[in-house]
């Protein structure tokens, strides 16, 4: 499938910036992987960014997938509700510059409209700025996104920084 794209870029560059969301329930955490699992992220992966057309990973083998997960400036964290998974994000740490990246962020189908978007944002952002210690949290979504990506990102208090146009864009795994 060929379609037009929207790709935008956004960052926030400070702890303060951030339109914090409290967590929903006591029954929700944000947890660090450890030690990392190359089959969580590939199931994350592909359970979330099948309603997206994530499509870049999908040709990856196992090994992969292992040499992914390995890099050692990349942190995967999950969002549980007890003790069922209901998202994740990926930070990748460009130390040089004392930036992370959010690589992906998604929640689970089963846990849409419950407002989880913002807090699993707001995490990924704090943890970024106070745990790892950057000075600027970047990301890209794109018009495939969730309805509500762009409008979270924004009301998190990100800003658009770079928007592009990808025409003709292929939406095959291969």
């Amino acid at each position: 499938m060929i379609k037009n794209i929207l790709r935008q870029y956004l960052e926030i560059k400070s702890e303060e910036d951030i339109n914090q969301i409290s967590k929903p329930k006591e029954s929700y955490s944000v947890n660090l992987v450890e030690p990392n699992d190359f089959q969580l992220n590939k199931f994350l992966y592909k359970q979330i960014g099948k309603k997206y057309k994530w499509v870049d990973r999908l040709v990856w083998t196992d090994q992969n997938w292992i040499d992914y997960v390995s890099n050692k400036n990349l942190f995967t964290f999950v969002l549980k509700h007890n003790e069922d998974f209901a998202g994740y994000f990926e930070l990748i740490l460009h130390n040089e510059k004392k930036e992370a990246e959010i690589a992906y962020f998604g929640i689970l189908e089963d846990y849409f409209g419950m407002k989880l978007g913002g807090y699993l944002l707001s995490e990924a952002l704090k943890k970024s700025f106070s745990f790892y210690k950057v000075k600027r949290v970047w990301c890209h979504t794109c018009s495939l996104d969730h309805k509500n990506a762009l409008k979270n990102y924004l009301s998190r208090g990100m800003r658009v920084f770079k928007s592009e146009h990808l025409k003709n864009y292929s939406l095959n795994s291969s």
